[in-house]
């Protein structure tokens, strides 16, 4: 019984001692130095982005151009028309096309810049009369602050003072010939990347599937593979096809609609106004920002009220808003799947790293980044996160 009792005893004794026992706390290991490295990865990663702007951006408009056009070409073939053929064809009608739209608006685009200095001049007049009108209101903040300084002096007065330093720094003044120079310069390098562009595409599409045999040949010698890279580059294909057509679309929409307003209204060259309404709408946001107020100033100057002014470029506002959220953001939806937050991320960031040209290659290069995503299993968390 001792013996029992004593067992017993050493059991209720270890049962105790384990229930007062604390485990040890256990930490998750952090991989600092892989950490640092991912770091260093994606600021060299957008450093090296920066630094090739100038050769990436007009290559991504030439790829984004090639799966726009390249449809047209594969139906000509069909057709039995060669390659080359179907590709000068295609070349040749959309050079064209913009051609001809520029002769069709060539009369109203040259009354606009005949009218510019007498634009000028209106919109200067009306500005010094805005400020006359404001003159009353300036002379009492002087008022108020010469009292305020003449206070403050006489509160400091007879104290010892040491004669202050003024520093004059010339500003730069505005001169129009270097901003005419400037500007002629931008052309020059915009019709040289035009040109780029152009060859580019053409090459391209006279290439064919060849480059995407090639890209399915490294992608490795198993079928599984080789099935994921077509499937990736199909994809692709179509997803920037149908977003090329929704901006065509949508941007037709904004031509039309906008000519409907501005002859309207009366609105002298409203074909040219609401043209450059539509081309602008293809930057997001920043586009329709800028044509509003081109077109805000040219109804201020052509009628001298502010409340024609306010009305042709509100409705500039109104129509690309309306366009934007309910044709584009649905067609979008329907096209990807994308979470309008990532979208609207990616505008911010490649906007913030390539200007203009990034807002207008945000859209494809985060369907593209979602493409490739989906299909390869350490990126699927990106794609779910650019998912909607």
């Amino acid at each position: 019984m001792t013996t029992a009792h004593s067992v017993e005893a050493a059991s209720a004794t270890a049962v105790v001692e384990d229930a007062h026992a604390t485990l040890p706390a256990t930490h998750a290991p952090v991989d600092a130095r892989g950490l640092a490295l991912a770091v260093l990865a994606t600021l060299a990663s957008v450093f090296a982005l920066s630094w090739a702007q100038t050769f990436l951006v007009p290559l991504l408009v030439g790829v984004v151009i090639t799966y726009t056009l390249s449809p047209i070409v594969y139906w000509l073939e069909r057709l039995r028309i060669p390659r080359i053929v179907g590709t000068v064809l295609v070349m040749s009608g959309v050079v064209a096309a913009l051609a001809f739209s520029a002769y069709s608006l060539r009369g109203q685009v040259q009354t606009i810049i005949e009218q510019l200095p007498i634009a000028t001049a209106k919109l200067s007049a009306s500005l010094v009369k805005l400020q006359r009108s404001q003159s009353g209101n300036l002379q009492k903040i002087q008022s108020a602050a010469k009292d305020v300084e003449s206070a403050t002096t006489a509160a400091v007065e007879g104290s010892a003072r040491k004669p202050a330093t003024h520093v004059i720094v010339d500003a730069p003044k505005f001169r129009l010939s270097d901003f005419v120079w400037e500007s002629w310069l931008g052309a020059v390098e915009v019709a040289g990347q035009a040109a780029m562009v152009a060859f580019l595409v053409f090459f391209l599409l006279l290439g064919g599937d060849t480059f995407k045999r090639k890209v399915v040949r490294l992608a490795g010698p198993t079928l599984s593979r080789r099935k994921i890279t077509v499937k990736i580059l199909d994809d692709i294909n179509g997803a920037i096809q149908k977003y090329m057509l929704m901006l065509v679309v949508t941007n037709l929409i904004v031509i039309l609609l906008s000519w409907l307003v501005f002859h309207y209204i009366g609105l002298d060259n409203a074909g040219v106004w609401a043209v450059a309404a539509g081309v602008l709408h293809i930057v997001p946001y920043l586009g329709p920002a800028v044509a509003a107020g081109a077109i805000a100033v040219a109804a201020f100057v052509q009628f001298d009220t502010a409340g024609m002014a306010l009305l042709a470029g509100g409705a500039s506002v109104a129509i690309a808003t309306l366009v934007g959220i309910v044709v584009t953001t649905w067609m979008t939806g329907r096209i990807a799947n994308m979470s309008a937050a990532a979208v609207f991320i990616s505008l911010l960031f490649w906007g913030w790293l390539w200007g203009i040209w990034g807002m207008l290659l945000s859209i494809p290069i985060v369907v593209i980044t979602k493409a490739v995503a989906q299909h390869i299993e350490p990126l699927q968390p990106l794609a779910e996160l650019l998912g909607d």
